[in-house]
């Protein structure tokens, strides 16, 4: 195993206290090189995953994030839990006042498919 992927199957999210928890604003990230594997087909999804959110007590560290989706590449999930899997681990997390995670699928058999779950 490459160090990389050692990197990656150890991979958990970690989280930094906020350095203005008394003030709102919204951090938000882009994840554009998202795969996933189909759970019927086996066949790779690919997208690009949206995170908006605005921190409460903590923000996200943005390597174990990167680590932490690359994750999803060898597992078989839909589209739909992938993105509310993602949404949940953040929300437990985090505890943020505002989160949304935005599943943006790239079209496979002409189909496309956004997926957004919202706090």
């Amino acid at each position: 195993m490459k160090y990389g992927e050692k990197n990656i199957s150890k991979a958990k999210l970690e989280k930094w206290d906020n350095p203005h928890p008394d003030r709102d604003y919204t951090i938000e990230i882009s994840f554009s090189e998202f795969t996933c594997l189909c759970p019927r087909s086996g066949y790779p999804d690919f997208a690009t995953i949206k995170v908006n959110y605005v921190p409460d007590k903590y923000i996200v560290e943005l390597k174990s994030l990167k680590l932490y989706l690359n994750k999803f590449r060898s597992q078989h999930i839909s589209h739909e839990s992938a993105t509310n899997r993602i949404f949940d681990d953040l929300k437990k997390l985090l505890k943020p006042r505002h989160l949304e995670v935005i599943g943006d699928f790239n079209p496979r058999g002409n189909v496309k498919t956004v997926i957004r779950v919202c706090l």
